[in-house]
């Protein structure tokens, strides 16, 4: 059995892993959908001073909490930031990785920096409402709220302990429209003994377009597929 651990990405709460959750658990899997602070089910706790490092601390924070030795992170877009800083900071309680359709950032790396033009102009869109959040886009679930702009602007701190976690698996969404910010990044980890890399026939949110495929990756993360 495995512990899963699932960060969603920018706007998005945990409902958006639920369905995920819920298939890991009949297969007898441990299964803990995040939401991130100021986001979601937590969205009256948003604030300037919510950032990056906030978000790393919700999923660091569970892992001592439940005691969770055992975990394989999962994260969607974003989520790869947070799932990132959260296993380089405890790789003694990650077993695996699951990115999914997601930044894999290097040390000194943001959101900002990894993501292409079209998909900074959606981080800046509707700031001005509160000038330190980013609204959620038109086309996404009606569930999503307004996401802490610093958590996509900060960069990431890392002290190597990612080299430490044995099973690291990406998917890569091949219906992205009209131009995929992770097209760099897949190709990169195509090259990369230490990564198992799964195109999939999927707009970016996998979790909707490919639960089967997603899933058959997740059990394969925590090596019971």
């Amino acid at each position: 059995m495995a512990t899963f651990v699932l960060v969603p990405g920018a706007w998005h709460g945990a409902w958006c892993f639920e369905p995920l959750a819920r298939e890991l658990r009949r297969h007898g899997h441990e299964a803990y959908p995040v939401t991130l602070t100021g986001v979601g089910g937590r969205k009256h706790l948003l604030t300037s001073s919510v950032n990056l490092d906030t978000h790393i601390d919700d999923v660091a924070n569970l892992l001592v909490d439940e005691d969770i030795t055992d975990a394989v992170l999962v994260g969607h877009s974003y989520g790869g930031m947070v799932m990132t800083g959260a296993a380089d900071r405890m790789p003694e309680r990650v077993e695996g990785l699951v990115y999914v359709d997601a930044f894999v950032p290097a040390d000194g790396d943001s959101c900002w920096t990894l993501a292409n033009a079209p998909v900074r102009d959606w981080y800046l869109r509707g700031v001005g409402a509160l000038g330190y959040a980013t609204a959620p886009l038109p086309f996404l679930d009606p569930r999503a709220t307004p996401h802490p702009l610093a958590s996509l602007l900060q960069s990431i701190r890392l002290r190597g302990g990612l080299d430490r976690v044995r099973r690291r698996y990406y998917v890569y969404a091949e219906r992205w429209e009209p131009e995929t910010p992770f097209r760099p990044t897949y190709e990169r980890l195509l090259g990369d003994p230490a990564w198992q890399v799964r195109a999939v026939a999927s707009t970016h949110n996998v979790m909707r377009d490919a639960p089967d495929e997603l899933l058959k990756v997740a059990l394969e993360a925590a090596g019971t597929d």
